[in-house]
């Protein structure tokens, strides 16, 4: 190698940078030991600002395009340098590329909860994570503030950073929206945005802003979710009293279709609960209406004290009125009934053993029941 090519290698001709990877912020142009020769082409492509740094000073800096270095487009470096009268000699300093471009797909969460008072559950614990996107604003205030020296600035770097500034400034967000648990998810996109502001309010002193921020999911602990989960069981079953009656009528269908199956087990479930509730209105009915006990006669003589058997199962029967099927009743249920004009021959009745439904008229086993009906009035 002659002389004039080993002097032609100490100079820099070309300045710039072809970013390939997808996490780098800030590049620093390896000069090494190398002048930057006076003339020499700086490319500065979309995205990206380039930033001359003379002895820990920053000097210039150029947006998007394409510069010859010399002194007139360098009249930082040209005052620190000392140059006068248009002196074009090789120069060396720092050149850092700062990449202006969004980093999309960086994520946060919450480590911890976030301890909030709600109006209606009182407080509570919330969880929440998403994703947001950052980017340079302000070059040289990035270079002052974060990278220093560092010759390949990286996401990595900064990211921690700004998950904490996240975290602390997402409790404050959702205290301030003013917004129920219950509604959160409806207004997240609402709440982003105002991090967002937050945050690159924030940010402006290191030259970051973050123009995307997004509340992927706000989740509550476990248990508030099971109560939460029973808390809407609840709303849907609704009238507790018509739910119970619908339950029985249905496993006595089952057990009409399975005789002996394990639907036995739910006969017995489902007529309980009904039956129970059952039993308690009409206690509660015979308190209200039964006459008051009177004294037995002074010589009345005192009946044998025996046990009486036990009575005999009795068929339970179910009858439709308007549309809506009512019971269990017995035989004595069914008289009441028909007392009551509920119960006709044209009314729809079903019990266990039965296919379908089929008007009490033509059911042999209410005759008794259906015979209480006093005929109708004489004409005057």
């Amino acid at each position: 190698m002659g002389l004039m090519d080993r002097l032609r290698g100490e100079f820099v001709d070309i300045v710039e940078w072809l970013d390939d990877s997808r996490d780098t912020i800030v590049w620093r142009f390896p000069r090494y030991q190398n002048e930057i020769k006076m003339g020499a082409k700086l490319i500065v492509r979309e995205s990206q600002t380039a930033v001359f740094v003379n002895e820990g000073q920053i000097a210039d800096a150029f947006p998007p395009g394409t510069y010859t270095l010399e002194t007139r487009n360098l009249p930082i470096l040209s005052t620190l340098k000392g140059w006068k009268y248009g002196f074009n000699s090789p120069f060396k300093a720092e050149v850092y590329f700062v990449n202006t471009r969004q980093f999309t797909e960086m994520k946060w969460g919450t480590q911890n909860p976030v301890i909030l008072r709600d109006a209606e559950f009182g407080v509570v614990r919330l969880r929440a994570f998403g994703a947001y996107a950052a980017r340079v604003v302000d070059a040289q205030r990035l270079l002052r503030e974060l990278v220093g020296t560092d010759p390949q600035f990286r996401t990595e770097e900064v990211q921690e950073y700004l998950r904490q500034l996240i975290v602390g400034r997402l409790g404050g967000a959702l205290a301030t929206a003013g917004v129920p648990l219950l509604d959160l998810a409806a207004h997240q996109d609402a709440i982003g945005r105002r991090l967002a502001g937050v945050l690159t309010a924030e940010l402006a002193e290191v030259g970051i802003a973050i123009p995307t921020f997004v509340i992927e999911n706000i989740s509550v602990p476990p248990e508030v979710e099971r109560a939460l989960d029973k808390r809407t069981s609840m709303g849907a079953v609704g009238d507790l009293d018509r739910f119970t009656q619908f339950q029985a009528a249905t496993a006595l269908e089952e057990a009409a279709r399975n005789p002996g199956g394990e639907a036995g087990a739910g006969v017995g479930l489902g007529m309980g609960m009904a039956m129970g509730q059952q039993m308690a209105r009409t206690m509660a009915g015979e308190t209200q209406h039964a006459p008051a006990p009177q004294a037995p006669a002074a010589h009345a003589p005192t009946p044998p004290s025996a046990e009486p058997p036990p009575l005999p199962n009795q068929t339970q029967w179910f009858i439709g009125v308007d549309g809506q099927r009512q019971g269990p009743f017995d035989l004595g249920g069914l008289a009441a009934q028909v007392a009551a004009g509920t119960l006709g021959p044209d009314t729809l009745a079903w019990r266990s053993g039965m296919a379908q439904w089929q008007p009490a008229g033509q059911l042999p086993e209410l005759a008794s029941v259906l015979a209480s009906v006093p005929p109708p009035l004489p004409p005057r």
